[in-house]
């Protein structure tokens, strides 16, 4: 392991395997980026499948570790599981923490081209880039094996990340994602700032118009569950708009009664694993 790199922070056995927090000076970001790994139990010299699992707005890379109960799970399949957090934090930006859905915690996963948030906010190439090298450099995993996930703003960055880098990643999946960020309040609000006025932009971060773009070009799997009980489906998320495409790649569960917390995700995680899994290992 690069001790100079990485900055352990927190260690548990967990379920046979080791689930660390570390924080590490990150040049994508211009500052110090945290994220927690969780490895599965394996023989020395393994290189096994990684799923990174993109938290939502007001999330931190501990957030999914804690609520998920998705290490068992990862254990049995033998996957690392990786969880970035969700903005660069204490930048000195003017502003950075005044909102809950912008700034701190609502990095929505792209590459900032707007001033002030042009110096930090370069998530979507610290996600896709800078940690997997990261990851590969300091754990046991397999760079030819990759899988995304993520949870509301964070399945739009995993739909963002999957679809864009489809020679990275074998598998995507996704929670209640935020599926047409440029036709919604959300999106609005931290594309505007991000990315600037001219919408062209957006669309590089816009899973639909992504999945529109790549249809008959990228054949990786999706898997996607919504609950129909979901507070923002109707005003933020969208995600009927991505099973109106009829796209044959998408697999889209409605789960009745379920709504955006953590408990719908623990209900489904192992799933969406065993998805990844599959087609990580085949």
């Amino acid at each position: 392991m690069n001790e100079a790199a990485l900055e352990l922070l927190d260690s548990h056995t967990c379920f046979g395997g080791i689930a660390q927090r570390y924080q590490h000076a990150s040049t994508s970001c211009r500052a110090p980026m945290r994220f927690s790994v969780f490895i599965p139990p394996h023989q020395n010299g393994d290189k096994l499948p990684v799923v990174t699992f993109l938290a939502g707005l007001t999330c931190t890379d501990e957030t999914f570790m804690i609520k998920a109960g998705a290490q068992r799970y990862a254990a049995e399949l033998g996957l690392i599981l990786v969880a970035p957090d969700t903005s660069p934090r204490n930048t000195g930006i003017p502003g950075e923490d005044k909102d809950w859905d912008f700034g701190s915690g609502a990095g929505f996963y792209v590459d900032a081209t707007e001033a002030p948030w042009v110096n930090h906010y370069q998530m979507h190439r610290y996600v896709t880039a800078e940690l997997p090298a990261l990851i590969t450099q300091n754990f046991p995993m397999s760079s030819q094996r990759q899988g995304i996930c993520g949870h509301s703003m964070g399945g739009h960055g995993a739909l963002v990340c999957g679809l864009r880098h489809p020679e990275q990643y074998q598998s995507i999946s996704a929670f209640a994602p935020v599926s047409a960020p440029s036709q919604t309040p959300w999106g609005h609000k931290a594309f505007s700032q991000y990315l600037g006025p001219d919408q062209k932009l957006w669309r590089d971060y816009d899973g639909l118009e992504l999945l529109q773009k790549s249809a008959g070009s990228n054949h990786t799997p999706i898997l996607i569950d919504q609950g129909r009980d979901d507070p923002f489906l109707e005003k933020e998320l969208k995600t009927e708009w991505l099973g109106a495409l009829r796209d044959d790649r998408l697999t889209l569960r409605w789960q009745a009664g379920y709504d955006h917390s953590y408990f719908f995700i623990a209900s489904f995680i192992g799933e969406h694993l065993a998805f990844h899994a599959q087609t990580l290992r085949g």
